[in-house]
């Protein structure tokens, strides 16, 4: 069985501390912050197994050289990332399985927020770390790959079961709620997570992990072929891949 933590970082950043209980094998998820990291971790279990990275960006790799040097941690990140991720160890490809304890992730590669981007998928736990790509109501900038390949990944993503749970990166659910709502005005599922979201944000609470079902109902970058939101972009015989990239153009200057 796996415990998760949710350790919040730098201003609005995401690691993840998991441990199998079953072994006593402890990694993390893109630790930003040794300092912040390292306090829950010597507090909690004084051992580090495993380092994870979905992708190179210093705001999910900051504390990983300090981490594996105090812990004697193994790094693990995609191979094409392998000169880009600071102590990398061990190199993954796409449908790549590990086992942390007894708990096995299976690689998914999902390029385009970065060349290298990759998420965990924990098939049995129903668990997947998606770093930078989807986030909750949200999607990663595009700034190595292509549009078209941030589409598929998000399609990848969006195509695992309905009950996955979903951990992301960044705390950025109230921006893109805001986002959703001024394109996606008449999902009534969005309006009432709406209220949810609000409440979180006010007691300081993360808004995360969300679910793949949730995020298919309300998540704009997961509905681009809803009629209505192409009718709200006066693009209504679009294809579902030029909504995507006309909403997140619209996004990186909201």
């Amino acid at each position: 069985m796996l415990n998760i933590e949710i350790i919040s970082c730098l201003s609005d950043n995401y690691s993840y501390l998991i441990h199998d209980q079953d072994t006593n094998t402890v990694a993390i998820i893109d630790p930003s912050d040794f300092d912040q990291c390292d306090q829950i971790i010597k507090k909690k279990y004084n051992k580090l197994d495993y380092i994870l990275n979905t992708h190179h960006h210093l705001d999910h790799v900051g504390g990983n050289q300090k981490l594996k040097e105090k812990y004697k941690s193994k790094i693990l990140g995609s191979e094409i990332d392998k000169d880009r991720i600071p102590g990398i160890d061990i190199n993954l490809r796409e449908k790549q399985n590990f086992k942390i304890g007894k708990a096995s992730f299976e690689v998914i590669f999902i390029p385009g927020h970065t060349k290298g981007h990759i998420a965990f998928y924990f098939k049995d736990e129903k668990i997947v770390f998606t770093g930078d790509t989807l986030f909750s109501l949200g999607c990663g900038k595009v700034f190595e790959g292509t549009y078209d390949q941030m589409f598929s990944s998000l399609k990848k993503l969006k195509n695992l079961p309905k009950d996955t749970k979903v951990y992301c990166g960044h705390e950025y659910t109230k921006k893109n709620l805001d986002f959703c709502l001024k394109y996606d005005f008449n999902n009534k599922l969005l309006k009432k997570k709406s209220n949810w979201i609000n409440s979180k944000i006010e007691s300081n609470s993360p808004t995360v992990p969300t679910s793949i079902k949730e995020e298919e109902e309300t998540n704009i970058f997961l509905r681009c072929k809803e009629p209505s939101i192409k009718n709200a972009l006066n693009l209504n015989n679009a294809s579902e891949q030029e909504i995507f990239s006309k909403l997140r153009d619209l996004k990186d200057s909201f």
